[in-house]
């Protein structure tokens, strides 16, 4: 866990990682939920008897479902004092380039971009890559964007 005191101690650190997170399982239970949360069932994700005959021989997590791990996982990686809340603002570029098969495990190794002020705070980007356990390509890569709020001072 990297603690940073301030949002300018956070800003002086661009362009550096920031750290890995813990290995997450994405089992079939939080492929069925997150399908059922979003209305997609197409079958890779859900039909276990004809996803057997896919190019992946099974079921595979939803792109989406990897990057909406963004945000727990960052949890775990960095944290700024002084901070009220972090708003999600939204996505420069994502790229989902290699399936992750049920029950396999993702990680996220973010690196800190740049940190601008705002009239609410910081606008924080990050490139976040979403490491599948034991596959050389990555699950996915993406520029998140997050608006940090400072507490009233």
């Amino acid at each position: 866990m990297r603690h940073f005191t301030s949002i300018a101690a956070l800003a002086e650190a661009a362009g550096e990682q920031l750290g890995r997170s813990d290995w997450v399982t994405i089992d079939q239970e939080t492929i069925d939920r997150f399908a059922a949360a979003t209305g997609d069932f197409q079958w890779i994700h859900v039909d276990r008897a004809r996803a057997k005959s896919s190019p992946f021989g099974t079921t595979v997590a939803h792109g989406y479902l990897t990057l909406a791990l963004g945000p727990r996982l960052m949890d775990a990686i960095y944290r700024v004092d002084g901070v009220r809340l972090r708003i999600n603002y939204g996505c420069n570029r994502v790229r989902f380039t290699e399936p992750v098969k049920s029950g396999g495990r993702v990680r996220l190794a973010l690196t800190l971009l740049s940190v601008e002020t705002t009239k609410h705070g910081a606008k924080v980007t990050t490139e976040a890559r979403f490491e599948i356990d034991g596959v050389e390509r990555l699950a996915c890569v993406a520029e998140l964007v997050a608006v940090l709020v400072p507490e009233a001072g």
